[in-house]
């Protein structure tokens, strides 16, 4: 059994990824870049890190407020605390461990919470083509990267078209779908279903939000204050990259792990960032320590702002992975969208 956990699968993953990145990395190079590091730098990219999961949690809150008005600082914890569970747990289980956290512990729905998520990402996407356009009209990608960033942004466009499609359009896909499916394939037809309405029960929020541009504000602000953190840290380590260049190596990261493959991202974070740093000629063990700068930066404010509402609440990570660790988060929709406990639907 302990052969199949995903969590086991992901770590020697996340091993084997890190002693690739580190197996040329040589303590003389280490030595000489702590010499040269400007540990000046590195407050305010961590102030920048605390402000960036600051900006995530606020826009957070703000979806959240049509069922719950909640004050700032319970906010930030309790986001935080979501995020710890999303990086300790595998794949996308860790989405699981922190819908029912919020459910369980501030009594909201969590048909609405799944909602949210499906907003944080879809905001995301566009705040991250807004900020790729900006971008690019201030630096030239790298050669290598240009053609992938273009196919993305498209990419991105035509999700959310065929998301507002599917809202505009959704009995008659729902129609199709019944009239075609349901009979030759019903399990494929039920599955297509509840994706259907749990996601444009998300999508709907858009249209009632009178807050959609703030949410907006909020998603580039995010992408502004993870760009500073990195624009500070090559500061630190001696390289006058221009801010640009630091939006592009966040852009090339952010690209890389859309799709979380170890616990946390361990591993693949650094081959992202240290391979991104290449097409700027920043050397190999550089590079290397660079991204585990990073990572460490990403990881602090979610650590110390998270473990306050854990410990708060006395709250334990290992019973939510215990409980959810294996729960794929369709198991608990009915066909109508709505996401219930296991208990509920039996």
């Amino acid at each position: 059994m302990f052969l199949k956990k995903k969590q086991f699968w992901g770590s020697l993953i996340a091993v084997a990824l890190l002693a690739f990145c580190l197996k040329d990395v040589r303590l003389v190079e280490i030595k000489e870049l702590i010499r040269r590091i400007d540990l000046l730098y590195l407050i305010p990219s961590l102030i920048c890190s605390f402000l960036y999961i600051i900006m995530r949690a606020l826009r957070w809150r703000l979806m959240i407020l049509q069922q719950k008005a909640m004050k700032i600082v319970r906010s930030l914890t309790l986001y935080s605390a979501g995020q710890i569970i999303n990086i300790i747990m595998p794949a996308l289980t860790g989405q699981v461990g922190r819908l029912f956290l919020f459910s369980k512990n501030e009594g909201l729905k969590k048909t609405f919470i799944f909602s949210t998520i499906v907003l944080e990402i879809l905001f995301d996407s566009i705040s991250l083509i807004v900020f790729l356009f900006l971008t690019s009209l201030a630096f030239a990608f790298p050669e290598k990267y240009r053609s992938i960033s273009y196919i993305l942004a498209g990419v991105t466009v035509i999700l959310i078209v065929i998301l507002y499609l599917i809202l505009h359009f959704q009995t008659r896909i729902e129609s199709f779908s019944q009239r075609h499916f349901k009979q030759r394939w019903p399990g494929f037809y039920i599955t297509t279903k509840k994706s259907i309405r749990s996601f444009t029960k998300g999508i709907k929020l858009l249209r009632s939000s009178q807050h959609f541009f703030s949410s907006l504000g909020y998603s580039i602000a995010t992408w502004i204050f993870h760009s500073l953190v990195i624009y500070f840290l090559l500061k630190s380590f001696g390289y006058d990259l221009p801010f640009a260049a630091a939006a592009s190596v966040m852009i090339i990261n952010t690209i890389a792990l859309m799709i979380p493959i170890t616990p946390g991202n361990a591993g693949t974070f650094e081959i992202a960032v240290s391979t991104s740093l290449a097409a700027f000629s920043v050397g190999r063990t550089d590079a290397v320590l660079f991204a585990l700068a990073l990572h460490l930066l990403d990881f602090l404010p979610i650590m110390v702002m998270g473990y306050i509402y854990l410990h708060i609440e006395k709250i334990s990570i290992t019973d939510i992975k215990t409980k959810h660790e294996d729960e794929p988060v369709m198991e608990h929709l009915t066909e109508d969208g709505t996401l219930v406990d296991r208990e509920e639907k039996v």
